[in-house]
C-alpha cells in the first residue's frame, strides 16, 4: 500500500468519532472540562492582576502612612498632635493628612440598639484633605468641608453605610449620644480598606462632641515617587523624634502586591487541580481508543490483508486520539474564555487572557492526545491479519 497523505490520514483517522459520535463526545468531555478549567483559572487571575495593576497606576504606590506602635512596656504608643504638619516639612512630601480613631466612640442606626451591637463600625477624626491623599471618592452625596466639619455631620464608608443600612443622604444615626445626619457614602477606598467601616466625622466636631484630644493614630503621607524610601526612612523620626521606636511605618500598596502574591499560589493550586482533570481526561481517551480497537479488530485485519503497514495502522489510531483530544481541547478553549467572560463581566473586571494560556492549552491538548494513543496504537498494529479477521 502507497504512503497515505495528510488528508487521508486525518479522515481515516477521523472514521471512527463519526461512526461513535455520543462516544467521541464523552470522551472529548473530561478533555474539554480540564482545559476549561485551567484557561479559566489563568483568565480569571490575569484579569483580576489587571484590574489590580490598573488601580495602583491610578491610586500610586508613592502613599505611606504612619501610625502609633508600642512604648518599651508594651503599651499603646501615641502620636504627638503636631506630627502631621512636621511630616509636611519634609521636603519630597507632597501631603499628608491625619486621621484618628475614637476607641470610646460608636455609631448605631438609632438610639435603642444595645450598646454592645456596635456592629463593629468606627468612628474616625479626619482632616478635611484625606479622600484627595488616598484617592478616595464619594458615591453619593459630598465629602467633609470646613463649615460641615465643625458640625454633627457624618460620611460613612461603605461597608458601615450598608451594615446601618443607610442608602439615602439626609438620614440621622445615633453616634455616642448624638444624632449626626449623613451626608455622604464612600465607594470602597482600596489603599485604606480601613475606612470602609468608619463613620467620619470633622475634627472640630469630634473636639466639640466627642471630647478628641487631637492626638492622630493614622496620618497619610504622600511623596515623590523617586524619593518613597527616602521619606520612609525618616517618617519615624520626624513625626516622633523623641522616640522614632514608637512609631510604625507601612506602605498600602504593599499589602495589595502580597494579595497579589497570594493570588498567584492560589492560581497555581487551582491550575495543579486542571491538570489533574486533563490526565483524567486522558486516561478516558486511553479508555476509549482501547475499547475502539477492540472493536474494531476486523476492520484491522481487512485493512492489514491489503496491504496497510504496522506503521499505517499506527498512524491511524494515533490520529483518531489527538482528533478526540483535539476536539475536547478546543471545546475547553471556547469553555473556559465563556466562563472568564461571565466571571469578569459580573465582577466588572477587564477580561485578560493571556497569549500562553490557549497555546499551553494546545501543547497539553496534544500531549495528552498522544501519550492516550500510544499504547492502543502500538496494540492495534501488532495484530495479526489472521487473528484479527476471525475475530466476531
Amino acid at each position: 500500500m502507497t504512503a497515505l497523505s495528510a488528508r487521508d490520514v486525518i479522515r481515516v483517522g477521523g472514521a471512527g468519532l463519526r461512526t461513535r459520535p455520543l462516544r467521541a463526545l464523552l470522551s472529548a468531555l473530561g478533555i474539554a472540562i480540564g482545559i476549561a478549567a485551567m484557561v479559566s483559572v489563568v483568565g480569571i487571575s490575569a484579569s483580576s492582576r489587571a484590574e489590580l495593576d490598573r488601580t495602583l497606576a491610578r491610586l500610586g504606590t508613592n502613599l505611606l502612612t504612619v501610625a502609633p506602635g508600642q512604648t518599651v512596656f508594651g503599651k499603646q504608643a501615641q502620636l504627638p498632635q503636631e506630627a502631621a504638619a512636621m511630616i509636611r516639612r519634609i521636603r519630597p512630601v507632597t501631603g499628608a493628612a491625619a486621621t484618628a480613631l475614637l476607641p470610646d466612640a460608636h455609631v448605631y442606626r438609632h438610639d435603642r440598639i444595645p450598646a454592645a451591637e456596635s456592629g463593629g463600625i468606627a468612628v474616625v477624626a479626619t482632616e478635611l484633605t484625606v479622600p484627595d491623599l488616598i484617592g478616595a471618592t464619594v458615591a453619593r452625596g459630598t465629602w467633609l468641608n470646613a463649615a460641615t466639619a465643625r458640625y454633627p455631620a457624618v460620611v460613612l464608608g461603605s461597608t458601615a453605610a450598608e451594615r446601618l443600612g443607610v442608602t439615602a443622604l439626609g438620614r440621622q444615626v445615633y453616634l455616642s449620644g448624638h444624632w449626626f445626619t449623613v451626608i455622604g457614602l464612600l465607594d470602597a477606598v482600596p489603599l485604606a480598606p480601613e475606612l470602609d467601616s468608619s463613620a467620619l466625622i470633622g475634627r472640630p466636631a469630634a473636639a466639640r462632641y466627642l471630647s478628641f484630644d487631637g492626638h492622630p493614630t493614622t496620618i497619610y503621607t504622600r511623596t515623590e515617587d523617586s524619593a518613597v524610601e527616602a521619606v520612609r526612612a525618616v517618617l519615624a523620626a520626624t513625626a516622633k523624634p523623641q522616640v522614632p521606636g514608637e512609631v510604625n511605618v507601612s506602605r498600602p500598596s504593599d499589602a495589595l502586591a502580597a494579595r497579589q502574591a497570594t493570588d498567584r499560589a492560589l492560581t497555581g493550586l487551582l491550575l495543579g487541580l486542571g491538570a489533574v482533570a486533563l490526565v483524567v481526561g486522558g486516561v478516558g481517551v486511553a479508555n476509549t481508543m482501547i475499547i475502539s480497537i477492540l472493536e474494531r479488530k476486523a476492520e484491522i485485519g481487512l485493512r492489514r490483508s491489503l496491504g496497510a503497514t504496522q506503521g499505517q495502522i499506527r498512524v491511524q489510531f494515533l490520529t483518531e486520539a489527538l482528533l478526540l483530544s483535539g476536539l475536547g481541547g478546543l471545546g475547553g478553549l471556547f469553555l473556559g474564555a465563556a466562563v472568564t467572560g461571565v466571571y469578569t463581566a459580573i465582577q466588572a473586571l477587564p477580561m485578560v487572557i493571556p497569549v500562553w494560556a490557549p497555546a499551553g492549552a494546545l501543547v497539553a491538548t496534544l500531549l495528552i492526545g498522544s501519550l492516550a494513543g500510544l499504547y492502543p496504537a502500538i496494540r492495534a498494529s501488532h495484530l495479526a491479519p489472521t487473528e484479527a479477521l476471525a475475530s466476531p
